[in-house]
């Protein structure tokens, strides 16, 4: 995505927050909501556009295209310069901490006069939230714990932000004379889900010209350190990045070393000194001769010390050397064995590309199926009804007599599902005479995260013994960095999953990536399926996919656990769920 999009995106989402600190429209702080994911989901750079191309786009009228004309003109928009200034800095500061709305961040500050992170939370130690009208213990607990997700993310950025600027590094010093390979390494080849700053390795003969070249990248800002082995970056995009180039021959050392994990690396080089060998970035050497004994590939380093390679995502300490050592290490699943998405949205409800677009786009990505789960009635907002549903329903089946005629075996055919709400106490949008006619069921928690444990527990677990509820869309309903994850019993909720044949999502969506992948762990000893869904509410969002099946990677699971890498027909099988046989027994 083009970066021009990204900042006007989070522009006017700062825009719409604003308004809502200053008691204005509300309506009007929801268009400006819109506008920002419309803008930030575009599949054209939005600073390429004039006003009437701007308007093309869903939710961008005549007002806010004339406020993105002005920004790329001016660098600046002037009525979000108006509302910053009205409203003091701390108070934009508090806004930060997940969990804390704008209006109870005006209300801290124009009562207690709290404009700083620190400020609020020595006011919450002291218990002087509790006698404001809308506080109390419970809530002062939830923002303490937005403040401790606001520090530990520090200057973190998420993985897709990091891996778009990574390969864009990549992509430019591969073009270099002399550069024989070039890859990113680190926390991002491991697919952690957020990235403090990016590690690139080069391997080349002579390193002057891929340094040279690296520094004089377009978005670097600031050279920090410069020589021959290393060179380390600023950048315009919020991150640091650290070249190292090493001779080609050490190339597979130097991979496996700086890829890591720490605790990854330890366990190996302990391995290497029980057999009197040294391992470092430049390769495996013998311990009394000092010769070289392998570092070319990864492969060879690994196979030298008596281990199978072991894909990235793995090397966290979880066990994976011991798999390795007993030949059990597990055929992960790739993006390539993903056949179809069972969770995206159309501009039916909250996406932002009509039905024929987002279909054409999975179709363009390969896939055997594809679902189409917008929302359904209960959240409101959405204004969802039996009748647009329906319709809905009928078009889905024109367009699937259409692509499953397409290509080779069968084309693409189409899943009328839906996402439900999953209600406070565990019900769900529709009775089971109308959810019988969807194809599969997405059921997700959209609100009342703060209900306690045990109700949170029985309301997912009650969700999933819902003989049509298929998939539990993004189990604990974080945002990564701004929403903690539910308070529920998890190891019930996974318990519940495995005895009644309901999956787990792992939504794939870079904000989200959740199920987490220490979840995936502990679902998979309980023999939970999961499905690896986009959540795509436009086009460009179904590549989201990659993240997912990158923290599915992480979690250990093969094809054979994520249904939506089976062949259609036994995930049909998948997605009755015992209906028919309790149908027959009735």
């Amino acid at each position: 995505m083009a970066r021009s999009n990204d900042e006007v995106a989070a522009l006017f989402q700062e825009y719409a927050d604003l308004i809502a600190i200053t008691g204005g429209d509300a309506f009007k702080a929801r268009v400006y909501e819109k506008a920002a994911r419309a803008i930030g989901g575009h599949h054209a750079d939005v600073g390429t556009l004039d006003a009437k191309g701007l308007q093309e786009i869903p939710g961008v009228g005549r007002s806010i295209a004339e406020k993105v004309v002005e920004y790329f003109r001016d660098g600046r928009v002037s009525a979000v310069e108006e509302l910053r200034a009205k409203i003091p800095a701390g108070v934009r500061q508090l806004t930060a901490i997940p969990t804390l709305g704008p209006k109870k961040a005006l209300v801290l500050h124009e009562e207690l006069g709290i404009s700083s992170v620190d400020e609020l939370a020595d006011a919450i130690r002291a218990e002087r939230l509790r006698d404001l009208k809308g506080f109390g213990p419970r809530t002062e607990e939830n923002i303490l714990h937005g403040i401790e997700l606001l520090q530990s993310s520090g200057d973190r950025v998420l993985l897709d932000v990091a891996l778009d600027l990574a390969e864009e590094t990549v992509a430019g010093l591969a073009r270099v004379t002399g550069c024989r390979r070039c890859t990113y390494a680190g926390s991002l080849r491991r697919y952690r889900e957020t990235i403090g700053d990016i590690d690139v390795l080069a391997a080349a003969e002579r390193p002057a010209p891929v340094m040279r070249a690296f520094t004089g990248l377009p978005y670097v800002t600031e050279v920090i350190a410069h020589g021959d082995k290393k060179t380390s970056v600023r950048t315009s995009k919020g991150l640091a990045i650290d070249l190292r180039v090493v001779p080609p021959d050490s190339w597979g050392a130097a991979l496996l070393y700086f890829t890591g994990s720490k605790t990854h690396n330890i366990r190996v080089r302990e391995i290497a000194v029980r057999q009197r060998l040294k391992l470092s970035e430049y390769g495996l050497f013998d311990v009394e001769s000092g010769e070289k004994v392998v570092s070319a590939t990864e492969e060879d380093v690994y196979a030298r010390l008596g281990l199978p390679w072991i894909e990235p995502t793995l090397r966290e300490d979880r066990g994976e050397i011991e798999a390795g050592q007993r030949g059990e290490l597990p055929d992960l699943v790739t993006e390539s064995d993903i056949r179809g998405d069972l969770h995206t949205h159309t501009d039916l409800t909250d996406g932002l590309a009509p039905l024929e677009e987002m279909v054409r786009a999975a179709a363009e990505r390969g896939y055997a199926y594809y679902a189409i789960t917008d929302h359904g009635p209960d959240l409101y907002m959405q204004r969802m009804t039996d009748e647009r549903m329906l319709a809905q329903r009928d078009q889905v089946r024109q367009l699937d007599g259409a692509y499953g005629k397409q290509g080779k075996r069968g084309g693409m055919r189409l899943l009328h599902g839906v996402e439900l709400n999953i209600a406070p106490d565990g019900g769900v949008d529709w009775p089971d005479d109308f959810l019988a006619g969807f194809d599969l069921c997405v059921a997700s928690v959209h609100s009342h995260f703060n209900q306690g444990r045990e109700a949170l527990t029985r309301r997912i677990v009650r969700a999933c013994e819902n003989p049509y509820v298929n998939v539990i869309g993004h189990p604990t309903t974080r945002i990564i960095g701004k929403r903690p994850g539910i308070d529920a019993d998890l190891d019930q909720v996974f318990a519940a999953c495995a005895r009644t044949g309901t999956a787990l999502e792992i939504n794939a969506h870079p904000d989200r990536l959740d199920l987490r992948d220490e979840d995936i762990l502990r679902a998979r000893r309980h023999g939970v399926r999961f499905a690896i869904d986009s959540d795509a509410h436009a086009t460009l969002h179904l590549a989201h996919m990659r993240y997912g099946v990158g923290t599915a990677q992480r979690g250990w699971l093969t094809k054979e656990d994520v249904i939506n890498a089976w062949p259609l027909t036994r995930l049909r099988r998948f997605l009755d769920k015992g209906r028919r046989g309790r149908r027959s027994a009735a």
